[in-house]
């Protein structure tokens, strides 16, 4: 049994030493090459104004090079598409469109999951200060907006994923406010 243990062990640190970090071009380009898929979600949003979490699920589909869908089913019906620079809402029989350049922090978070759901690392660096940590077998990319005003609204976006698929995204408020969007592929 503990010669059992002892070779997990070593194969565990054998894998991590054999498994290279990631680059941030090698992982764009995984994501790049990511099929357009409708996945999964579930999310949690703490928020203090509230005794608890809200929480969401339904499904989401990302259209290269920038159409994100967000479609709630439970605990309600909602519908938000964002393409280009239209953000299109559906809640309660009521559709309202707007332009994204009526609220730039917003556009600013959208467009830091749209870059890195499109592989599109320049445009994800004109936006944010951009770590990466992991491998491609679990990876983390943490991003940062350059812009003072936007950083007002949104301290830090985390995706996390393997390969060429996301499958977190929290977003962190300065104001202690936050959201884990957990993703998996639409089958599960």
């Amino acid at each position: 049994m503990l010669r059992a243990a002892a070779f997990t062990g070593i194969a565990a640190v054998h894998a991590a030493i054999a498994a290279p970090p990631l680059s941030l071009d090698a992982l764009m380009d995984m994501l790049r090459r990511e099929k357009p898929a409708t996945v999964r979600f579930n999310e949690t949003r703490q928020m203090a104004l509230l005794d608890r979490p809200l929480e969401s699920s339904g499904e989401l589909t990302f259209t290269p090079p920038d159409r994100l869908e967000k479609r709630t089913t439970s605990p309600g019906s909602e519908r938000l598409v964002v393409e280009g620079d239209t953000l299109v809402m559906e809640r309660a029989g009521r559709k309202q469109t707007a332009s994204l350049r009526q609220w730039p922090q917003v556009a600013a978070m959208l467009e830091g999951i749209r870059a890195t759901l499109a592989g599109d690392g320049p445009r994800l660096q004109q936006v944010y200060r951009v770590t990466l940590d992991g491998d491609a077998g679990a990876w983390r990319l943490v991003l940062v907006p350059r812009d003072a005003e936007v950083a007002k609204m949104v301290a830090r976006v985390t995706l996390g994923g393997v390969q060429g698929s996301v499958r977190r995204v929290e977003v962190d408020q300065p104001d202690g406010d936050r959201s884990l969007m957990q993703i998996a592929p639409a089958g599960r």
